[in-house]
């Protein structure tokens, strides 16, 4: 677990870590893969990432998770990555797969498991980075959602019902399954949930960040003392 001052400088430290994780796959296999999360913290990791200068002809980029929104919707995570990450990178617009949040959830996430497979085979992602809401969740799997205990599928549509919006997210295994997998959670409003994650008993029905129980963690100074 790595622990800073404040988010900004927590998000810059999860972005220094992606940047070399994925210097090790372009000189190890020369192409790297990325699944990222939506959010406000993300935001800042992602604006630090667009500076990295990596090769990203080489890179490809999914998303985690998204809401049923069009693209160009305020609400839409690939509308942040878009602005944030994709055009300060100048980052190639055919390596950037997008959720399709204006279609039905279920279409959606058929035609996004679909893409994975066809764009990385067999092959996990390289990298992928999840967040945790202060109700527990992570991805767009929420508390009480058996998708959490999903370990076969790759990606589902779903209503969230306390967001009353529908939602397209990766599932477990794809998240697990990463060469990397980082979790960025800030703020002291997330501090029971962060308690509940890394060391509440195992119950990922009541707590999906559990999964991330695994993970690199990058966190700030208010979110850890206020859990400790």
């Amino acid at each position: 677990m790595r622990i800073y001052p404040d988010a900004a400088q927590a998000a810059e430290g999860c972005a220094l870590q992606f940047a070399e994780w994925l210097v090790e796959a372009l000189d190890a296999r020369g192409r790297a893969s990325v699944a990222v999360s939506g959010g406000s913290t993300p935001r800042l990791m992602l604006a630090v990432l667009a500076r990295a200068g990596l090769d990203w002809s080489r890179i490809q980029l999914f998303q985690v998770d998204e809401r049923g929104v069009p693209p160009g919707h305020a609400q839409s995570n690939y509308k942040m990555i878009r602005e944030c990450f994709l055009e300060p990178a100048g980052f190639p617009e055919q390596n950037a797969h997008r959720m399709f949040g204006e279609l039905d959830a279920a279409e959606a996430a058929a035609r996004y498991a679909t893409e994975i497979g066809q764009v990385l085979g067999a092959e996990p992602f390289d990298v992928v980075q999840c967040g945790m809401g202060a109700d527990g969740h992570t991805a767009s799997l929420f508390p009480g959602d058996p998708l959490a205990l999903d370990t076969r599928g790759v990606v589902a549509g779903l209503w969230a019902a306390d967001k009353q919006q529908w939602r397209i997210t990766l599932l477990p295994k794809p998240i697990l399954a990463a060469r990397h997998l980082c979790a960025l959670a800030t703020g002291a409003d997330k501090a029971p949930a962060f308690g509940r994650a890394l060391r509440g008993p195992a119950d990922l029905l009541a707590t999906p960040a559990q999964l991330l129980r695994g993970a690199e963690w990058f966190v700030d100074e208010p979110l850890f003392s206020s859990a400790v």
